[in-house]
């Protein structure tokens, strides 16, 4: 079953953070990004910019080598960019690991990455990507791209400790995190976090496996 995940990246992590320290206003949202024989389509859109400051001035971080303005269209920059790939970041993760990037956009202070795997595995696998090489992402949605039919919707609460264990590696072999871990990041207890997590298991159990087999 393909899964579909959000992540969000810090300021700086992203190569095009530094567009916004001429652009503080701007957003930008890269066009169809999708990686094909380990190249990224090299294309996105920037709003509320003047298309006479888009060089190559002021930018020096190491995983920009070029941008460039292809085009303005009703008021929207249509710009080229050559990024270095020798910088380790999430670009890299996308092309190194099995997920497609189906959407990013960002504005000041944050960059929202929609990443799409054929199975909940390649999902995992960038998370381990980056948490190994230090790219700081986190996992704010995860869902399958077709709805399970579930008769018990999990508690808002219950949904956070889930997505929270996945994203920090409760579910992984061997664990990459504890039910200490996850509470104190909740700020909760280890006991809460192990009854959520049991009950939200058995919800997602009965809502999916148990009624499909019905």
């Amino acid at each position: 079953m393909a899964i579909e995940a959000s992540f969000v990246a810090t300021e700086g992590e992203f190569p095009l953070a530094e567009v916004f320290a001429k652009f503080p206003a701007g957003r930008i949202e890269l066009d169809r990004v999708v990686p094909t024989n380990k190249v990224l389509v090299p294309y996105f859109w920037l709003e509320n910019a003047d298309e006479s400051e888009i060089t190559m001035s002021g930018i020096e971080h190491p995983g920009i080598e070029d941008l460039r303005v292809i085009d303005d269209v009703d008021g929207k920059v249509f710009v080229r960019i050559d990024w270095n790939f020798e910088y380790e970041g999430i670009l890299t993760a996308i092309l190194e690991t099995n997920v497609s990037l189906v959407s990013a956009i960002g504005k000041e202070e944050r960059w929202t990455f929609e990443l799409r795997g054929t199975k909940q595995h390649d999902i995992s696998e960038f998370q381990t990507y980056c948490r190994e090489r230090d790219i700081p992402v986190e996992l704010t949605q995860l869902h399958a791209l077709s709805p399970i039919r579930n008769k018990s919707d999990l508690t808002d609460t219950q949904r956070e400790a889930l997505i929270l264990a996945y994203a920090r590696g409760y579910y992984d072999s061997p664990r990459e995190a504890s039910q200490e871990e996850i509470a104190e990041e909740l700020g909760i207890t280890r006991q809460a976090v192990a009854s959520r997590l049991q009950r939200g298991t058995r919800r997602l159990i009965a809502g999916s496996i148990v009624e499909s087999a019905e």
